[in-house]
């Protein structure tokens, strides 16, 4: 196997930085990841699973900084650019074009590279013959990091959507770029806005959002489509909703993973995905009959009644194929509670702390607790207990009238399995907006103190509850904080006579016969750990009874070596707050810092969000500072970005 770094020049002479990983057996297929996460530092541990790729499946790989990033020339001007796009489209013609390549090209990635891999695919490149998306999202607005049901997210804005705006304003890495890097390096300083900004400012969906959203334009996409989720991550719901949409040649896997390795998450059990990934693209880059797309092309982790904790090594359960999507066993059933009462739910903007964030991975992003705590404060709605195993797959669904005595409320569903002994284990959830009922492109306030119909559809999972638990649906005004909490407090009613939920059950046995897959080469992931390199790592939930607020807290970091002799240090503490005397004055306030130490020099940046809310504004100031000591370096260098944005219907 060749490493090889090469420069690819864009339309327009921009350069964008890629590394080749190259089999001994040309010409061949390559497989392309496109992410701004640094390919010479951040994450150059990432070169094992190319290396994978190349010897054991014979591809050709490219790992490509994208524009702005990394060693890469320009501005990484927003999440997702419609230049990010153009670039890869670009860099796929120039792959492509090379003496060693075979002539088709395939895109796969986790997260960003996920997303992208579906962007690009939807502006159909013709060498591009395949992709593998995992862990992304279909729809940028709702299935993503920045709003939830019509709502901000909350404790997303203290770590990833931070520490890019450190991570955007690090250096090219000098003994790639060469000559004239520190130039490169203030222009990246002077020209980058964090994006947060911007999104502050698009509450509610249009053409910004649709912009790098396959939904609901799923004939966009043509080559060869292979969805890989897990149901602890807060991407899955593109898996099944997609493969239906979706017409051409498309597989689906669906595991019990968060945000993580398929062969180190938390939970498992574990699977080696790499040969998984080989066979697909064998399949449609070279065009192998090995057999993948005569399989069933749904294969999902069934997940049976667990016990929560926050560092759970592996759900009880088992994996299952289904020929055909939605299955012919599937049936809805709806599910009422008895009474006519008019139940009340006290708006609190704390409820929510033991669900934790949607997109949990390695810590202090653990996952769900038992809801008890979060359920004895909300409406909870229980049945009987089962005298059969339920199976459900797919979107459970809540149908409810409320009344409101604000034109702005939130409604957060929680559907639990209760264990006999009383504890409560997360099945699915969702929030809504509800000045969002009608949809996200054009809220509408609601009618003060009338009964208004609402439909709120929860995340899509599978869970089968064992005979003896009981199902419950717990109903509150807030979900944090996963999402920001509602401007106003006070008190939404509830017509018993409305409710609804409805269930995707699955009756009957399997008509498929189970997938096989390899077991990891990892090593199991452990148990969470305290710190990492000496850095803590922690997850704090502190409820001031003087103050009448609460607060959640989290710090983690690493130290690690890197390429060209680097030294790194990665460090993020983040804390958001909510007022109990009103839920509409809350706060996040967060730090990301960088350092990376070259032989020749050592370089820092760092990121500080301060963000408040009242029931009518958000207030937000962002500091970037960039430094570097010595005779040749730049100083210290700092922006200041600060924004007072109308909540509107928020």
């Amino acid at each position: 196997m060749e490493h090889r770094h090469v420069w690819i020049t864009m339309e327009g002479g921009t350069r964008l930085a890629a590394r080749l990983f190259l089999p001994a057996e040309l010409p061949a297929p390559v497989i392309l990841e496109a992410l701004p996460y640094r390919m010479d530092d951040l994450t150059a541990s990432y070169a094992s699973e190319y290396e994978r790729l190349c010897e054991e499946g014979g591809f050709a790989v490219c790992r490509l900084d994208i524009r702005g990033t990394g060693s890469s020339q320009g501005i990484a001007l927003d999440e997702y650019h419609a230049q990010e796009h153009a670039d890869v489209c670009e860099a796929i013609a120039w792959l492509a074009a090379q003496e060693w390549c075979a002539g088709r090209v395939g895109m796969y990635g986790t997260s960003w590279g996920g997303f992208n891999s579906i962007q690009v695919a939807m502006e159909r490149p013709p060498q591009l013959a395949a992709i593998v998306p995992i862990y992304a999202s279909d729809d940028r607005y709702t299935d993503d990091v920045h709003y939830m049901g019509g709502i901000l997210k909350a404790i997303d804005l203290v770590d990833w959507v931070l520490y890019m705006a450190a991570c955007n304003v690090l250096p090219p890495v000098p003994a790639v770029y060469g000559d004239g890097w520190r130039d490169e390096w203030l222009r990246r300083i002077e020209g980058t806005e964090p994006w947060l900004l911007r999104w502050l400012e698009e509450q509610v969906d249009g053409p910004y959002w649709r912009r790098g959203s396959l939904r609901p334009r799923y004939e966009r996409i043509r080559c060869p489509t292979m969805i890989v989720a897990g149901w602890a991550d807060g991407y899955t719901n593109i898996a099944l909703r997609a493969y239906e949409a979706m017409t051409c040649p498309r597989r689906v896997i669906i595991g019990p993973w968060a945000h993580m390795s398929t062969a180190t998450s938390i939970p498992g059990p574990h699977i080696d995905l790499v040969p998984e990934l080989i066979r697909w693209f064998s399949r449609w880059l070279r065009d192998e009959r090995n057999g993948v797309d005569e399989e069933p092309p749904i294969v999902v982790f069934v997940r049976r009644s667990t016990r929560p904790a926050p560092d759970l090594p592996e759900v009880r359960g088992e994996w299952r194929s289904e020929p055909t999507w939605p299955a012919e066993r599937l049936r809805a059933a709806v599910w009422r509670p008895d009474g006519d009462e008019t139940d009340e739910i006290k708006v609190e903007g704390d409820v929510g702390t033991a669900a934790w964030i949607s997109c949990a991975g390695k810590p202090p992003w653990t996952l769900p607790e038992d809801q008890r705590e979060d359920d004895a404060r909300s409406l909870a709605y229980e049945w009987d207990p089962l005298d059969a195993e339920l199976e459900i797959l797919g979107h459970p669904r809540l149908h409810v009238t409320v009344t409101s005595p604000h034109p702005v409320a939130f409604l957060s569903a929680r559907l639990c399995d209760v264990f006999p002994d009383g504890t409560s284990a997360l099945v699915s959830r969702g929030v809504l907006n509800l000045a969002h009922r009608h949809g996200h492109s054009d809220p509408q306030p609601l009618e003060v103190d009338v009964p208004t119909s609402i439909e709120l559809e929860l995340e899509a999972t599978s869970w089968v509850f064992e005979r003896g638990h009981r199902v419950r649906l717990a109903l509150a005004g807030s979900d944090w904080p996963n999402t920001w909490p509602p401007p106003h407090g006070g008190t939404l009613e509830v017509a018993r006579t409305s409710v609804e939920l409805e269930l995707p059950v699955l009756d009957g046995p399997p008509v498929a016969p189970p997938p096989r897959f390899e077991a990891p080469r990892a090593k199991d992931p452990g148990p969470v750990p305290e710190e990492v390199d000496g850095l803590p790592v922690e997850r704090r939930i502190e409820r001031d009874t003087v103050g009448r607020q609460t607060r959640v807290v989290t710090g983690y970091g690493s130290r690690y070596a890197g390429p060209y002799e680097a030294r790194i240090e990665e460090s993020y503490e983040g804390l958001v707050g909510v007022s109990h005397r009103a839920p509409g004055r809350a706060w996040a306030s967060a730090r990301a810092r960088y350092a990376i130490e070259w032989p020749e020099t050592t370089v820092t940046t760092e990121a500080h969000l301060r963000l408040r809310s009242t029931a009518s504004t958000y207030r937000v100031v962002i500091e970037v500072v960039a430094s570097e000591d010595g005779p040749d370096g730049i100083g210290h260098v700092e922006r200041r970005f600060e924004r007072t944005i109308p909540r509107r219907l928020q």
